[in-house]
């Protein structure tokens, strides 16, 4: 009894980490026979584990039943979904960081001594730094989700930056989660062009519109385009400068978001950014570690000039 139920435990592992296994590949991984295989599975059904038969391949497959089934978890994928957990208390969607709590002291109570250790320890050794952000509701980002996956147009109050309200039509294409706020890339049917959206600061009317045909975002990339229109937001300073290297190699060096990078040759590129001073995009500029020349405006050629006399005037103060 004892060697059947290790071995129904085992059958179970298998079937939650492969998408679907033959017969034959099961009742070999397990040291059993085929038919021996087909009664356990007789057996995993029994005890309410949805277990399907894949067609044309004589395989099976764990399905979605109407409970959750107990989980097998090796080592390393226990402490990464309670790691996981932990995590997602800093969340910015409301309401999220109970349920968390909830669900990662229920992992933590099966957890083996030396499991609960290696998560302990790191939670003991880390501290997070909460970063301001709006909470967002979890139903709209449902909704949002939803709208996305099924492809139907997206009805909206939408509030922008300069506090102008609009009622806002989309074929919504991405959830994009940037630090503590969420945005949504769409197509704007008004404005006949693409557009990301706050969603902390929009308003989902239901019921949804008509169901549209994908439309594939600028360059086939919705994060890439994100990135783009996020560093060529409504920044009071636009600027633009000339790297001494290639775009592959600044793009992993440069901030997500920092600025929208353009190739000019093998071994240069140009990074055009904004900001709120001249100040502050001498210190971004400055801070990427790779020389480079201004090629517009003037005005941050001072601000960067100002930059450096300071930064000599430590260097030479330090040393007396």
């Amino acid at each position: 009894m004892l060697e059947t139920s290790a071995r129904l435990m085992k059958l179970l592992s298998l079937l939650q980490t492969h998408r679907h296994l033959s017969g034959a590949e099961l009742a070999e991984r397990l040291g059993v026979t085929v038919r021996t295989v087909r009664r356990d599975i007789d057996r995993l059904r029994q005890l309410g584990y949805p277990v399907d038969a894949v067609q044309g391949t004589a395989g099976y497959q764990l399905g979605a039943g109407a409970v959750l089934p107990p989980l097998l978890l090796d080592d390393d994928e226990a402490v990464a979904v309670a790691i996981g957990l932990r995590t997602a208390t800093a969340s910015s969607v409301a309401g999220i960081e109970e349920t968390t709590l909830r669900a990662l002291s229920k992992l933590e109570q099966v957890l083996p001594s030396r499991l609960r250790y290696r998560v302990h320890t790191l939670q003991h050794a880390t501290v997070r730094v909460a970063t301001p952000g709006p909470a967002i509701d979890p139903d709209v980002l449902m909704a949002i989700s939803d709208a996305c996956r099924r492809r139907e147009r997206l009805r909206f109050d939408y509030t922008n930056h300069g506090g102008s309200r609009s009622i806002r039509d989309v074929e919504p294409n991405t959830l994009v989660n940037w630090g503590r706020h969420w945005y949504l890339v769409a197509w704007d049917i008004g404005r006949s062009d693409w557009r990301s959206f706050r969603v902390d600061r929009l308003a989902p009317r239901t019921p949804t519109g008509p169901r549209f045909p994908p439309r594939e975002p600028p360059d086939g990339d919705a994060t890439a385009y994100f990135s783009r229109q996020l560093s060529a937001g409504p920044w009071a300073i636009r600027a633009t400068v000339t790297l001494n290297q290639p775009a592959e190699a600044v793009a992993k060096i440069i901030l997500p978001g920092m600025g929208a990078l353009e190739a000019v040759n093998a071994n240069h590129c140009r990074l055009h950014l904004g900001g709120d001073s001249y100040a502050e995009i001498a210190w971004m500029i400055t801070a990427i570690g790779v020389d480079f020349t201004v090629t517009e405006p003037p005005r941050l050629v001072e601000a960067i000039g100002a930059l450096g006399r300071r930064c000599l005037q430590a260097v030479l103060s330090s040393r007396g």
